[in-house]
């Protein structure tokens, strides 16, 4: 008689070597790849390359336009199914960023010829139930052989053209706000079982509500993004950069998981920092801490929507569960740690 699959038993970090969006390559040779690719000349696509975003955007028709976008990665935890459930919570991510909303996604995945076939499916249907809940249908994918797992979804959401969430257009005086806290990279690097759990909690869930609650203030939002594997400081930097301001970050109000600024005290760092250093450098002042610092350049995985808003609709915005992140004051574009 076979022996019963325990989840428990099996870890899936040890079949990877780098997992979750630490896995990216580095924001600022990715930079460079994408400029060098040809620009569309199609009237229909709203978000492309040019500049790029978190998800591409394409009109179908006058009120309705697709929202489309990929992600996938290594595994970041042991359990197939917390692995299932953050790999689609991130994948829906981008759509929510454009202020999209989820409808149909497809699996991308690749695994060892002797991967247990109960953990591959305990991280399909911990994925399809986290994109039930993204408000989708998973509908079908492509799985290959790899001597590395690897899983994510391709994700298809539908947004009016002319109400699409993008990294530009933060302005002076806005506020600046995330909706999860801060810290995954480093949490699960160096964090205790029990501050680890609180951190998975957050990265399996979605960022559907953030969205909904951006989308339902209209005009006093002004810039969105999700903040994910180039760290609080990478997708800041880019929401200045596109946006021509400079983006303050208070360090000091930094909202984090549990155990994350004790991880960072005592000199933790995971291998994404120091590519996350790279891509601001030169467009970055800090007074900071190291340690505060180090979980502003942590590498997130399904983390929270960071946006520039006005300041009334920023205190409405941190009563239903987002933190004050900074300001946006007038200047070159850059990035200041405070």
């Amino acid at each position: 008689m076979s022996t019963p699959f325990d989840p428990s038993a099996l870890r899936l970090t040890e079949w990877t070597s780098c997992g979750g969006c630490a896995a990216k390559w580095g924001a600022s040779l990715l930079a460079d790849l994408v400029s060098d690719l040809p620009s569309s000349s199609d009237p229909s696509l709203v978000v492309g390359l040019a500049p790029f975003d978190d998800a591409a955007v394409y009109r179908v028709s006058d009120d309705v336009a697709m929202v489309s976008t990929t992600d996938f990665f290594p595994p970041l935890v042991d359990n197939p199914a917390d692995f299932g459930a953050i790999a689609a919570a991130n994948a829906c991510s981008d759509v929510f960023a454009m202020g999209g909303s989820v409808v149909m996604a497809v699996n991308v995945a690749a695994f060892p010829e002797e991967f247990p076939r109960e953990a591959i499916a305990a991280i399909f249907a911990a994925g399809a139930e986290v994109v039930t809940g993204a408000g989708g249908t998973v509908a079908g994918g492509h799985t290959i052989r790899n001597p590395e797992p690897i899983y994510g979804l391709a994700v298809q959401g539908v947004v009016h053209p002319d109400r699409v969430l993008r990294k530009s257009g933060a302005q002076p005086g806005d506020v600046v706000v995330l909706s999860k806290p801060l810290g995954t990279g480093l949490s699960l690097a160096a964090g205790s079982a029990d501050e680890q759990a609180v951190a998975i909690v957050g990265m399996r869930t979605v960022n559907r509500r953030a969205s909904e609650l951006l989308v339902a203030a209209g005009s006093s939002v002004h810039a969105v993004t999700d903040v994910t594997g180039y760290g609080l400081a990478g997708h800041g930097w880019e929401v200045a950069q596109r946006s021509g301001v400079r983006l303050v970050i208070d360090t000091t109000g930094l909202q984090m998981y549990p155990g994350v600024l004790r991880v960072a005290e005592d000199g933790v760092r995971t291998g994404g920092d120091p590519r996350n250093r790279e891509y601001v450098a030169g467009h970055l002042e800090t007074c900071s801490d190291d340690a505060l610092a180090a979980v502003c350049f942590d590498p997130q995985t399904s983390g929270g929507l960071l946006a520039a808003v006005e300041p009334d609709l920023a205190n409405d915005l941190i009563d239903d569960g987002f933190w004050r992140v900074g300001e946006v004051e007038a200047g070159s574009a850059g990035i200041v740690l405070a």
